[in-house]
């Protein structure tokens, strides 16, 4: 956790303070502290084959290889292993085409992909307006109000990232959640866009998440379902973060009933909507 930790703060794209202010606290305080309490926060969600965001993204890579034959797919962390370097090494000689694995551009996610592509690498930028995409969530959303019936109120949660500068984003997953909200006829007042993962003090984009399930609760809300458009498989930011921290502050508010929706993974609709947006281009 340290080593994975210090690569991904230490990205001044992530964390935008001038290096002189921000490494010292980074090695002086939050690598001291905060790879124990992440540990933790991963033991809660761990699975016998291993970290979820690596067990997804290993077989949505497996099932997009088997259903694009000539293709060859290989896939890649952003930080840790496998590294997109030694992944580019491997593919060395090919034509590429390189597909970040986040809906909604930012360019503390996707642009930290094209820092370290070779010059002239074919990426997708961005994907969240694809019908596709879009249909695949609608997708995941109607198998489980069939399973499970359906709340008086969706919650969609897009990962949060400070104010200042972030309004392309911003915009992105409101578009996002409109058109997901009009595929599964959703009216106004019986759907939300909020943000989670909230760090550091600044001003974050507002509404956040756990704040406004409380609210709800509060205000007599007796079942919520939420769902992670921006998040393509589950991780520790939604099974953690959402279905154990979220759920609790929910339920401790006085709400009865709490669904987080399973992300894309390995529905055949997302593998079906991988290759189609990997070959619509930029």
């Amino acid at each position: 956790m340290r080593a994975y930790l210090a690569e991904f703060l230490s990205d001044p794209r992530v964390v935008k303070l001038p290096r002189f202010l921000w490494l010292p606290i980074l090695h002086g305080i939050v690598l001291r502290t905060r790879p124990a309490k992440s540990a933790e926060k991963y033991a809660a969600i761990w699975t016998p084959e291993g970290s979820p965001l690596a067990v997804h993204t290993r077989k949505q890579t497996q099932l997009l290889q088997s259903s694009s034959p000539g293709v060859k797919v290989e896939y890649a962390m952003r930080y840790g292993e496998p590294a997109i370097a030694s992944t580019l090494q491997k593919l060395q000689g090919r034509s590429l085409t390189v597909l970040p694995l986040y809906p909604q551009y930012s360019q503390s996610t996707t642009e930290t992909v094209a820092d370290l592509l070779p010059p002239g690498t074919r990426m997708i930028r961005d994907f969240h307006d694809h019908a596709a995409y879009i249909a695949a969530l609608a997708a995941g959303l109607r198998e489980h109000w069939k399973k499970h019936g359906r709340g008086e109120m969706l919650v969609m949660s897009f990962h949060g990232l400070p104010a200042r500068g972030a309004q392309s984003y911003e915009r992105q997953c409101h578009t996002t959640g409109l058109l997901l909200a009009a595929a599964l006829g959703l009216p106004q007042g019986h759907w939300k866009v909020t943000f989670q993962s909230r760090f550091g003090y600044a001003r974050w984009l507002e509404p956040y998440t756990e704040p406004t399930l409380v609210e709800l609760a509060k205000r007599g809300v007796g079942r919520v379902d939420v769902a992670c458009p921006g998040f393509v498989c589950d991780c520790l930011e939604t099974l953690e973060e959402i279905g154990i921290g979220a759920r609790r502050r929910f339920l401790e508010a006085g709400g009865r009933e709490f669904h987080l929706v399973p992300c894309l993974n390995e529905s055949p609709a997302w593998i079906g909507a991988l290759g189609l947006i990997a070959r619509a281009g930029p």
